[in-house]
């Protein structure tokens, strides 16, 4: 079928991801003798720098990686709340939600130590390596994406009125930088020149950089402007007042990244790897279980059987989010349940001709209760002020993609997966001194007692950040993803369908019309839902449109090269092969 690119095909190596200059680096890493891990490490760095309305140096991400011969893993760089942020606490504000911007909703950032803890233990290069592409862009100037510019200039006024270190941040010469020009942030490439100086200076042993890195940012002067900020500053945010933050120094220095073991499914001669439920991928398994009963690859891969099948087994998936998931270190979380054959079997028979209105978690104890409290929470405030949730404003047209994401393999058969997020340049205030914002992913606890997801100090906010590996025969044949919020886990699963049952490359599955179910409570502020609701891209075509309109869907039809973002590298025919989304036309897979 036609493409609008060729799949990425090699035998030495290959970068998948947001940002053409990000996936520039990482084959320049690999090219200068760096494994996937190094190759990744700086691809993620200088994505802070390239998506800065995207990601940030205070942001998260979730990490899963495969080296050959061994078992999969997850890096969690999900930070915790701070240990004030309580619902006892919130409340006392007089709020029913964690507000989406400002200082209240920050966590822990994460990002950091998870990159340094990759370098460490599976990388060979040194901090300064890793991090010199992110610092020339940052010093000498990247080039503006238009959603860049037009992320900031709808911040513009806000920023110069209420978060003036922003202004001074994103505002040069007070001015809205203009798409397609050089931007500078110097106060970042200033503070990663001086995490790097602490780190040299603690001698050329490069594991003793990588710690000393990570003491600067966690223990050292980032943790000490940011503990500086938050105690002292108060500042508006989404609830139209101004509120301090919670975050201190004390939670920056209690925090480190950590290896998990993945959750995993097998699914037609593949193994499929998610993160644990304290971020929504485990939806992904499920919607496999409950999808294995079908005979996907008699459809059509863009007709209307097809789309209805595979979003109605996601609204009964992350129906099970909504009342199940949450860090499995605070709360318990029936996964073994949740994605047993005999589970998903039964799941099965609830899809029928008809597109379903109802939100139909499972039948275990305390799910209708659940169920009911998280409707009567969902939209429970009006956001004010400046935007919320995913970095979206106005005037911009509605774009769902919140974060970035890469892929990466080399030519030893290793292979990483990873989406970093957070810090949004428009989620919350710059720290003065620093440069860069930190996360709001906060905002995706609920305070309503009682609930998986409610607000714990110390927890980890249920996060839709959501990487995937793919293991065949127990090696590495596959790792993708996408930004996206709530849609990540729904993209993958089309794309990953495509390519198994249909027999597409990974560019064709990647291409074909995507689409997107808003059934489910959004899980960023103002927590709405839209029962039903479901956005395809135009390009499926007349018949299919007609179809699910007759199968009762709420259908909202969507531009033509619209939704998704995805992004994938893997081994196949005994090849590296790659490939990246052609939409917003940024994302781009290199390789050889």
């Amino acid at each position: 079928m036609f493409t609008t690119r060729p799949e990425i095909r090699g035998r030495f190596g290959a970068v998948a991801s947001t940002h053409w200059i990000a996936s520039a680096v990482g084959m320049g890493v690999l090219e200068r003798g760096g494994n996937a891990f190094d190759a990744a490490v700086a691809t993620g760095f200088a994505l802070q720098i390239v998506e800065p309305h995207l990601n940030g140096p205070g942001g998260e991400v979730p990490i899963i990686l495969q080296r050959p011969g061994q078992a999969p893993q997850v890096i969690c760089g999900q930070g915790g709340y701070p240990m004030a942020a309580t619902p006892e606490r919130f409340a006392s504000l007089g709020l029913r939600q964690v507000p989406g911007t400002g200082l209240l909703p920050s966590v822990v950032p994460g990002a950091f130590d998870a990159w340094m803890l990759l370098l460490r233990d599976h990388g060979t290069w040194h901090p300064a390596q890793v991090l010199e592409a992110a610092i020339d862009y940052a010093e000498n100037g990247f080039p503006v994406l238009p959603r860049v510019a037009s992320s900031i200039l709808a911040a513009e006024g806000f920023f110069k009125a209420e978060w003036p270190s922003s202004a001074e941040a994103w505002l040069p010469g007070g001015q809205v930088p203009r798409p397609r020009s050089l931007l500078t942030s110097p106060a970042i490439a200033a503070t990663y020149r001086r995490i790097l100086a602490e780190a040299e200076a603690a001698g050329a042993d490069r594991i003793r950089q990588i710690e000393a890195a990570r003491d600067a940012f966690y223990r050292g002067f980032v943790a000490e402007a940011v503990d500086r900020f938050y105690r002292s500053a108060e500042l508006m945010d989404s609830t139209g007042r101004r509120n301090g933050g919670l975050l201190t120094g004390d939670d920056l220095a209690r925090y480190q990244a950590r290896y998990e073991p993945t959750v995993s499914r097998d699914y037609h001669g593949v193994t499929v790897h998610k993160t644990g439920p304290w971020g929504q991928g485990p939806v992904l398994l499920q919607a496999l279980s409950i999808l294995e009963g079908f005979d996907l690859a008699a459809m059509d891969p863009s007709g209307e059987r097809f789309i209805h099948t595979v979003v109605e087994a996601m609204k009964l998936a992350y129906a099970d989010r909504e009342v199940f998931y949450g860090d499995p270190d605070v709360v318990d979380v029936p996964l073994a349940t949740l994605l047993s054959p005999e589970h998903g079997a039964a799941r099965r028979k609830l899809i029928g001709e008809a597109a379903s209105a109802a939100l139909r978690p499972s039948e275990l104890p305390g799910a209708a209760e659940r169920m009911a409290r998280v409707l009567a929470m969902a939209g429970a405030e009006t956001p004010v002020g400046l935007g919320h949730g995913e970095p979206t404003f106005a005037p911009l047209p509605v774009e769902w993609g919140d974060t970035v994401h890469l892929d990466v393999v080399d030519r030893w058969g290793n292979m990483v997966s990873a989406t970093p997020s957070g810090g949004w340049l428009q989620s919350s205030p710059a720290v003065p001194g620093l440069g860069f914002s930190i996360t709001t992913r906060g905002q995706m606890g609920w305070l309503e007692p009682g609930h998986p997801s409610t607000v714990v100090a110390g927890a980890r906010p249920r996060t839709t950040l959501t990487p995937t590996l793919v293991t065949r025969e127990g090696e590495g044949w596959l790792a993708m993803g996408t930004p996206g919020g709530d849609q990540q886990d729904q993209w993958t699963l089309a794309v990953l369908l495509r390519h198994l049952h249909h027999g597409l490359d990974l560019q064709a599955a990647i291409d074909l019309p995507l689409f997107t179910s808003q059934h489910f409570p959004q899980s960023f502020y103002p927590r709405t839902l839209s029962p039903n609701r479901l956005l395809v891209e135009e390009r499926i075509g007349t018949p299919a449109i007609a179809g699910l309109l007759k199968r009762g869907h709420d259908l909202r039809i969507e531009p033509p090269w619209s939704l998704g973002r995805v992004c994938a590298a893997g081994r196949r025919d005994g090849m590296i092969v790659a490939a990246a989304t052609p939409r917003l036309m940024q994302a781009y897979a290199v390789g050889r």
